[in-house]
């Protein structure tokens, strides 16, 4: 009798580990030092400084969060043995993620391992998670990110490009579409570009621009010569920077719209750009929100001089991708324990849903197990530089049908 009653105690806290866990292990691959540490570098300790801070404050209802953060080096083989090492050795239950490329490349481990992953990377390709839509590559049932796809971010400024041609009396405009030949440039570009020309533009061929900063006087004389009055950038960083500056050096003139990462305080800074379109999802660090009192008790407790470092609206999305998976975390672990499974069930238990504590800040966000877009609400930027300060002024905000068509793409 008490052999059978050891081994039916035995056999209940395996079937039940996370009830009587004290801690669970999270991995949090970052790129401080790759092609994409411009904003990699700020966006990382967003979700570093989020899992300190919840763990400050008792952690997931007294379990504590074990994260190691990895420098991969945007390097897609260091990704994925990182991911594995994790896996095999730490049983990790979640996942924080950067890259288009590692994270499109590790969607069918994820998926069997049944690890669930917020990414960086805001690419189409990772919201179809059943395959319904015929033209979806792959289903991404364990794959999430914070904000509007990148798709859903170009066409909502082709969207107001369309808007801003109209009211400048512009006959037939042009969008030219730019970025490297690259997993995470290129996602959105077939999505954007059909849309473009459904809005009645007159798309050119589309522009490669190295990630890589460089002299890009003959892209942008091909942009110049083209005639485009709206041209995507599809880059970051230091590359984004040079083609700006080698477009003012050629006298290009034309209107451009960034994708999420390609625009902040540090590119408009660099460039002294004017008009400068990029879309948002969340605050910038000196707009008030209920939710901004906890974002600087975030930074505060990580001692970040937001003085002379501000934090960018980079770093405050890292925050918001952190605590989309802790309360992910909480309902698993109130709903049978800490588990891959258990936390993608949590991911699909609220609507319209925002993170504890983040009122303002973090977009209210709807995953359901058909439909991993959480939000196709898009806020339009422009930034300028004036007297030597970046402004930054939100124009509008676009909320984009969830067509059926646009799944997965």
């Amino acid at each position: 009798m008490k052999k059978i009653l050891l081994s039916a105690l035995g056999a209940f806290l395996l079937s039940t580990p996370a009830l009587a866990q004290d801690k669970v292990f999270v991995g949090h691959m970052v790129d401080y030092t790759g092609a994409t540490a411009f904003v990699g570098t700020e966006y990382g300790p967003g979700v570093r400084d989020a899992i300190d801070f919840v763990n400050a404050n008792g952690g997931i209802d007294g379990t504590m969060i074990e994260m190691e953060t990895v420098d991969y080096a945007y390097k897609i083989a260091e990704a994925i043995a990182h991911y594995k090492r994790w896996t095999s050795r730490h049983g990790m239950v979640a996942m924080q993620g950067w890259g288009t490329a590692d994270t499109e490349a590790l969607i069918t481990f994820v998926a069997r391992d049944k690890v669930p992953v917020w990414s960086a990377s805001y690419s189409a390709h990772l919201t179809d998670p059943q395959k319904l839509n015929p033209n979806t590559k792959k289903a991404a049932p364990y794959n999430f990110f914070y904000g509007p796809s990148y798709s859903d971010g170009c066409r909502a400024m082709v969207q107001w490009a369309a808007d801003d041609a109209k009211e400048k009396g512009i006959d037939n405009p042009k969008f030219v579409y730019t970025g490297d030949n690259h997993p995470y440039p290129n996602a959105p570009k077939k999505a954007c570009m059909e849309f473009a020309e459904e809005l009645g533009f007159e798309v050119l061929n589309p522009v490669i621009v190295p990630l890589k900063p460089g002299d890009f006087k003959a892209q942008c004389l091909t942009i110049k010569e083209g005639g485009a009055q709206y041209a995507y950038v599809g880059n970051l960083g230091g590359s984004v920077i040079s083609l700006l500056k080698s477009c003012d050096t050629v006298g290009t003139d034309v209107t451009y719209m960034a994708n999420i990462w390609g625009g902040g305080y540090k590119t408009i800074e660099a460039t002294q750009t004017q008009g400068y379109i990029f879309p948002s999802a969340s605050p910038f660090w000196e707009q008030e929100a209920p939710g901004m009192e906890t974002v600087r008790e975030i930074a505060a407790l990580a001692d970040r001089d937001v003085v002379a470092d501000k934090p960018t609206h980079h770093y405050i999305r890292g925050i918001c991708s952190a605590m989309y998976m802790v309360d992910a975390m909480k309902y698993a672990k109130a709903n049978g324990g800490i588990t891959g499974e258990n936390i993608r069930k949590g991911t699909y238990a609220t609507q319209d849903w925002v993170p504890e504590g983040m009122e303002g800040v973090c977009l209210p966000s709807t995953w359901t197990d058909k439909d991993h877009r959480g939000t196709t609400r898009v806020s339009i930027n422009s930034g300028s530089f004036v007297d030597g300060k970046v402004q930054i002024e939100k124009l509008r905000t676009i909320v984009l049908p969830r067509r059926a068509d646009w799944l997965g793409q």
